[in-house]
């Protein structure tokens, strides 16, 4: 049974967060609602993971044409912020150097679009071997069939699908201290 625990739970000796391309000419074109949802997921992640002093990557997808992370989540930059053309991070050397150097084996994924960057970085990271939690309430898609359908393969594929909330109450694991404190308090703020 240890094997189910070492895949389905989140262990934040393990854990890094892998925020995909949430950038200024990309969120226009995303529902207004999911992605307004996204962003503040992403937030909540973002600010968990930074309390626990735990690492977080960002990507831009070619930021001279699709601008730059959006303002909102300029917090999941300050730790390392990747540029890219391939649509998988893993496409990029400094990307793979930047996980590598983390030591994470758990690869906690949100980001845009589900289909593109989201789903071929998951490809990837498992492919060399890593546990992908695919966090389904913080990555979209414009199109509800590309996001479902990323979703269903992301199942056959193997990746862990969690949510928000799933994903911060396994990194505290207990109820108490500051980090569950944090959490709880994120989660009552949350809408939806």
């Amino acid at each position: 049974m240890a094997e189910i625990k070492d895949k389905f739970w989140l262990d934040k000796s393990k854990a890094a967060l892998v925020v995909i391309d949430v950038q200024e000419k990309l969120v226009p074109a995303m529902d207004e609602r999911i992605c307004g949802q996204l962003v503040g997921h992403i937030n909540m992640l973002v600010e968990v993971f930074k309390a626990m002093n735990l690492p977080i990557i960002a990507t831009e997808q070619y930021p001279r044409g699709l601008g730059n992370t959006i303002g909102e989540l300029s917090a999941a930059t300050e730790q390392s912020c990747v540029e890219k053309v391939a649509f998988s991070c893993a496409g990029e050397p400094n990307f793979v150097s930047a996980l590598e150097k983390t030591g994470a084996k758990q690869v906690v994924l949100v980001g845009m679009e589900a289909h593109v960057c989201v789903y071929q970085t998951m490809i990837d990271l498992l492919d060399r071997g890593y546990t992908v939690h695919l966090v389904r309430d913080a990555i979209c898609s414009r199109f509800k069939s590309d996001y479902q359908t990323a979703i269903s393969m992301a199942l056959q594929m193997g990746a862990v699908l969690t949510t928000t909330e799933m994903a911060l109450f396994q990194l505290v694991g207990v109820a108490g201290g500051d980090d569950f404190k944090l959490v709880s308090k994120l989660a009552r703020r949350r809408t939806a």
